[in-house]
């Protein structure tokens, strides 16, 4: 038997979606053949944001539609990417006339099939596009291959770019504000013990005891080294350091700080986690001047945490603070 609540693996993302309806009917609609979450109540006069990728990240992307984020999300199934097709069906159905700003985190099939379905667009619809690529585990010293992937700076830049097509930028702010955050981005992630694929039922990787995995992806990727576990205050700062540097963070900056967990990781270590990001930054002179802190970008069953910094601006703090009703998210 298996050890996920669900019934036919087939049926997993679709009916965890009438779900989340279920829970939340006065904010979202779910629309299938093809698959995609929208907005229960249409925001005219504005431009309309649309993002998606694999399941198994929830509330990644689907529950952040609604009010000041996203218009529509389009799921794909578990740690795959939706289709062009399904892409092009959320972006008729959210744009209003305004244009459609597309969130894509850097991933090969996302990126491919989200640009597939804005050139299938191009004659009737204005479509830019925000590539998130915040994961530091993934830079590259050289040129060439995929570049970083996109990890938790996402919710930032759904939040941010959500807020400002809601108060009424146009097409080309709202883009340029998303990629402007995703600049300022920079992500680390560590597990304990990888995720377990309801559709295989088998781990992504195997740690021995007393072993974590330093620089993990959000689809069960090993990181970029393995090494003992240590306390959570030597292990927030080994996140926290290299993230401050690659920012370009300094004394007297203030930041967002994103303390995510990736799935099995309870709440009171996730506070614990916080605790020790603003220790670490306190330490260096960088205020916290925001926080988001739970598991909002997360990997099935993975027993870690990330942490993402975003250096903010005046402009950026308003867009953050600003009103925000979805599933996942609100005040």
């Amino acid at each position: 038997m298996s050890r996920f609540f669900m019934n036919e693996r087939e049926t997993l993302v679709e009916q965890a979606l009438e779900g989340l309806v279920e829970a939340h009917s006065g904010l979202i609609d779910v629309h299938t053949d093809p698959l995609f979450v929208t907005r229960r109540v249409p925001a005219p006069g504005k431009v309309a944001l649309v993002s998606g990728g694999g399941s198994g990240h929830e509330p990644l992307h689907t529950g952040f539609v609604g009010q000041g984020m996203l218009d529509a999300a389009v799921p794909g199934d578990v740690f795959a990417s939706p289709t062009a097709l399904q892409v092009r069906a959320a972006i008729q159905a959210a744009d209003t006339g305004e244009g459609t700003v597309m969130v894509v985190k850097n991933y090969t099939g996302d990126v491919l099939n989200f640009s597939i379905a804005a050139e299938l667009l191009s004659e009737t619809h204005r479509v830019e596009q925000v590539l998130v690529d915040d994961d530091l585990a993934t830079q590259k010293e050289d040129e060439g291959g995929p570049g970083r992937r996109g990890t938790a700076a996402v919710v930032a830049v759904e939040k941010i770019c959500g807020a400002a097509a809601e108060a009424g930028a146009p097409i080309v702010e709202v883009r340029e504000l998303g990629r402007e955050v995703v600049a300022r981005s920079a992500t680390l992630g560590v597990s304990f013990e990888a995720c377990t694929n309801p559709m295989t039922g088998r781990r992504s990787f195997d740690l021995d005891p007393g072993q974590m995995e330093f620089g993990v992806g959000i689809h069960g990727e090993r990181g970029i080294e393995t090494r003992p576990i240590t306390g959570a205050a030597e292990l927030v700062e080994s996140l926290v350091t290299p993230l401050v540097e690659s920012v370009g963070l300094k004394r007297g900056d203030a930041v967002l700080a994103i303390v995510n967990g990736l799935g099995a990781t309870h709440g009171l270590e996730l506070g614990v986690a916080a605790r020790e990001t603003r220790r670490v930054l306190d330490g260096l002179g960088i205020g916290v001047a925001r926080s988001l802190v739970g598991p909002y970008v997360t990997s099935l069953d993975m027993k870690g945490l990330s942490i993402t910094l975003t250096a903010l601006t005046d402009d950026l703090v308003k867009f953050w603070d600003a009103p925000v009703r979805t599933p996942a998210l609100v005040w």
